[in-house]
């Protein structure tokens, strides 16, 4: 019974419970009637035979045998009499019929009794209880209990099979009874069976009984408190990660500062002084080549040393609208071949920022789309306000954002540009998430990525937002063309 659930085990029991019943009720029932019916059997037999006892005193006492078989050929005539015979006092016998019959026999004999008036016991010098009976024969009369054998079995085999109606009956009520009480402990089981796999979004349809929903509920709370601890316990290692990872970025950027800096500033000097002395000037190839690499090298020393020493933002009151388009004036001046379409407020929006960091920091991803359009195309910029935070929208016509890509692009040195550095979106997510801001990144419906930023009006409760996240949104065609030229020097990379 160990291995048995509790399903086979109610099943079982209403099975057993209501057929022992219905049997035993069934058996005593039957000896009741086989009781009532043979003692009423027996009983009309017995009348049956005083009746012909008390017709055959006459052919007793005259020795008239025709009559008394005429008696007891009527009797036989009765459907359960089998046998019929008459003596005399002596045993002699005077009248016998019988027929055959199945079932067993029994018998009753009734005593033919003569009957006489004062008169004639007088007459015959009887005594008076002489007078009043005397026994002058005997009616024995056999007869078959088949009938009442087979009412017997009749009976039994009825209740026999009521109790296996009942009893089946029962199964199928208690079957889905326990179908009720048993099927939420199954997926529960289930349910645990998975979080022990490491599911921790499975969860149990609270239903069935009050018991069984009030524990789905609590299963359901628990691992609720279980995945909020493992998601806090992943938030606290990958911070722990990140610090370690930017503390061994900040010693390195050390070492990079005084191994590599100082030389390649003399490396500079050298090359000024050999150009100078030899009339060298950047126009040839060598030369050029050199010089980029130079200032290649040195922007990328200074970009380690930024993202791994980040200055502590020195908030103030701006107005961010005006510092965007300020920003967006220098872009157009950098980059001639790349239009702008923007929707920018004329109201001012003032938060609390530090205007520095917040331009590089925007100046970054409006750089990345720049360079995802390979310095053409168009970009998309519109901002807006509401009472809790301001929204930046970006979007390039680029290829957009592979999808493997789309989850590493905040990440540091992640990048897949051959000589790009993978601080610049990095840096771009620190500064806002300094300033308790997010950004996310997507593909926009119509082609290129589109970039959203959100920074709170007000206060921010640094470390407190995400830095990043696949979904974003963007208001749509809000914006206007304009083609102005202008020049762009900050530091990015493309995805």
């Amino acid at each position: 019974m160990r291995s048995f659930g509790i399903h086979f085990r109610l099943l079982l029991a209403a099975f057993l419970l209501i057929s022992a019943t219905t049997l035993l009720m069934g058996y005593m029932g039957a000896g009741i009637i086989h009781d009532f019916v043979r003692t009423r059997f027996d009983e009309r037999i017995e009348f049956l035979a005083e009746y012909v006892a008390l017709n055959a005193e006459l052919g007793v006492l005259i020795d008239d045998r025709r009559m008394l078989e005429r008696l007891a050929e009527n009797l036989l005539s009765e459907k359960d009499v089998i046998r019929v015979s008459l003596m005399d006092k002596n045993g002699e016998m005077l009248a016998h019929v019988s027929r055959s019959a199945p079932g067993s026999i029994s018998a009753v004999e009734t005593p033919v009794v003569l009957k006489t008036s004062r008169e004639e016991s007088i007459a015959f010098g009887w005594a008076a209880s002489e007078a009043e009976q005397r026994v002058i024969g005997t009616v024995r009369v056999e007869y078959s209990t088949g009938e009442i054998d087979a009412l017997l079995r009749t009976l039994r085999t009825r209740f026999f099979w009521l109790s296996v109606v009942l009893g089946t009956g029962a199964v199928v009520l208690f079957y889905f009874i326990s179908m009720s009480l048993v099927s939420p402990v199954t997926r529960l089981v289930e349910a645990v069976r998975r979080v022990s796999l490491g599911d921790l979004d499975s969860r149990v349809r609270p239903e069935g009984p009050p018991e069984t929903r009030n524990l789905a509920l609590a299963f359901n709370n628990m691992l609720d408190s279980l995945r909020e601890s493992r998601d806090a316990l992943e938030d606290a290692h990958q911070e722990m990660i990140r610090q370690q990872t930017l503390a061994e970025l900040g010693k390195f950027s050390m070492m990079i500062a005084h191994e590599v800096k100082n030389p390649l500033s003399i490396i500079k000097s050298s090359l000024d002084i050999l150009k100078k002395d030899t009339g060298l000037t950047s126009e040839v190839t060598l030369v050029g080549y050199m010089e980029d690499e130079i200032l290649r090298l040195n922007r990328l020393i200074e970009e380690f040393l930024l993202f791994a020493r980040p200055a502590r933002p020195n908030r103030r009151e701006v107005d961010v609208h005006e510092l965007l388009m300020q920003h967006l004036d220098r872009v157009r001046s950098a980059n001639p071949e790349v239009g702008l379409d923007t929707q920018i407020p004329s109201s001012p929006c003032n938060i609390i920022a530090d205007p520095d960091l917040l331009t590089r920091a925007i100046g970054n991803v409006i750089k990345n789309g720049i360079e995802a359009a390979e310095g053409k195309g168009r970009l998309c910029i519109t901002a807006q306000q509401d009472r809790k935070e301001w929204s930046l929208w970006i979007r390039d016509d680029g290829p957009g954002i592979d999808g493997k890509d789309i989850e590493k692009i905040f990440e540091p040195f992640y990048t897949t540009r051959a000589k790009g550095t993978g601080l610049g979106l990095a840096f771009a997510a620190q500064v806002l998430h300094a300033h308790g801001g997010r950004i996310m990144a997507e593909n926009h419906d119509t082609g290129g990525a589109l970039f959203s930023i959100r920074i709170p009006i007000g206060f921010p409760e640094s470390g407190k937002r995400k830095v990043s996240d696949r979904a974003g949104h963007f208001p749509g065609k809000l914006f206007h063309s304009d083609n102005i030229d202008g020049e762009h020097a900050e530091n990015t990379d493309r995805r």
